[in-house]
């Protein structure tokens, strides 16, 4: 864990927590940065980006957390993965953060995509559009429902509203330019995948039925109680109306977004039920054995398409456990038996240390590696839009 934080204690305190109060408030969407001092800035940089590479952050003392019974992945205390891998512990951070030799590319400051999407209203009958707006979110239109997954619209995937990782392209959908959202599906508690600002606006303006993994529901309610947050455990099924349901499966990875609540809430991947098949949607997962994928093939295929993350995996040594690099994906891709793959986690948000372009070049090579066509696993742009 990372120590009580001194002299930074009020500063955190001010970011997104209001004083003493311990529960997130809604920030705008792009806050403009106070002068930081720089070597001030340095350790809140590293530390908000810690937390958004499935790191600890800097506080939580003061969250609520789950409570529940004991079962083969909760303790009564701690979320667990039987078939994964604990987190880093302080002094492998510390070596990633500060250590000698790290190779850390720099990105271009801002690199917007060349596409923009106006969804439609709805998209009905057996068709699915994926538009994707950056990073791990996207919008699946569906049987005339409208479903969001992991929704960052902020500036910044970070506790932080002035430091940690910033976006270097606008999302693909404006939000004013969003159709009424139904539901929305959050995987986890890191910040780069459940932003309570973004979740907020989506209340204020559609009252979506917000469905994440235990004990997430605390967290989004305690920063707004407008979300319409609904939790469910590991192989849980719910039914979101016209004929669809998400079933919330196991995935490699783990939750914090403070010092004190590692592994207080869940994670997980979805299968979503569609007019046109299962859509496989994994937001955040190391690799490990393959037997997460493996055994949503066999419970709940054959999988019309998979989401599957390619980015954030630099160092490997540091980001294996928790994050796939594009040769894992493509891995997983197998496992999953999808008959198509869609990439992201890559390109908005610098969490860890490739070049941007970096994943997206290597799926493109471990695919012909794989003996794979490249068009069977797509990585798009923000605002591109795909349909089956």
């Amino acid at each position: 864990m990372i120590p009580h934080m001194g002299p930074f204690r009020g500063l955190l305190q001010t970011s997104l927590l209001g004083p003493m109060s311990g529960v997130p408030t809604t920030i705008p969407f792009y806050p403009r940065k106070p002068n930081v001092n720089p070597t001030r800035r340095r350790l809140l940089i590293a530390l908000a980006g810690a937390a958004t590479a499935g790191l600890s952050a800097s506080w939580a003392s003061r969250m609520k957390t789950y409570a529940g019974s004991v079962s083969d992945h909760f303790d009564g205390t701690h979320f667990f993965d039987p078939d994964g891998a604990s987190p880093k512990k302080l002094a492998e951070v510390l070596r990633w953060q500060f250590g000698g030799g790290r190779e850390r590319h720099k990105w271009p400051e801002w690199v917007p995509s060349p596409y923009s999407d106006t969804p439609p209203a709805r998209v009905e009958g057996s068709k699915v559009r994926f538009s994707f707006v950056g990073h791990a979110s996207w919008l699946i239109q569906t049987g005339g429902l409208n479903v969001l997954v992991d929704p960052v619209w902020s500036e910044r995937a970070s506790p932080f509203s002035f430091a940690g990782p910033k976006r270097h392209n606008d999302p693909g959908i404006a939000f004013d330019a969003l159709p009424k959202i139904d539901v929305v599906l959050v995987s986890h508690g890191h910040y780069d995948h459940l932003d309570v600002a973004t979740l907020s606006n989506l209340a204020a303006k559609f009252s979506p039925r917000v469905i994440t993994p235990l004990g997430n529901d605390t967290v989004m309610r305690a920063a707004d109680s407008a979300i319409r947050a609904e939790a469910f455990d590991w192989q849980d099924r719910v039914d979101l109306g016209n004929g669809i349901a998400v079933t919330l499966v196991p995935t490699r990875h783990w939750s914090a977004r403070g010092l004190f609540d590692r592994n207080k809430t869940l994670w997980a991947s979805f299968v979503l039920e569609t007019p046109a098949g299962k859509i496989y949607i994994v937001c955040d997962s190391g690799y490990g054995t393959g037997v997460h994928f493996r055994r949503v093939r066999e419970m709940h295929g054959p999988l019309r398409a998979a989401i599957l993350p390619i980015g954030a995996y630099e160092p490997r040594w540091f980001m294996k456990d928790q994050h796939m690099n594009p040769e894992d994906a493509v891995k997983a891709l197998a496992d999953c038996g999808a008959e198509i793959a869609l990439a992201h986690h890559h390109g908005t948000f610098q969490l860890t240390d490739e070049a941007i372009d970096a994943p997206a070049t290597a799926l493109g090579i471990a695919l012909d590696q794989a003996g794979v066509p490249r068009d069977r696993f797509l990585a798009l742009k923000p605002g591109q839009v795909m349909e089956i």
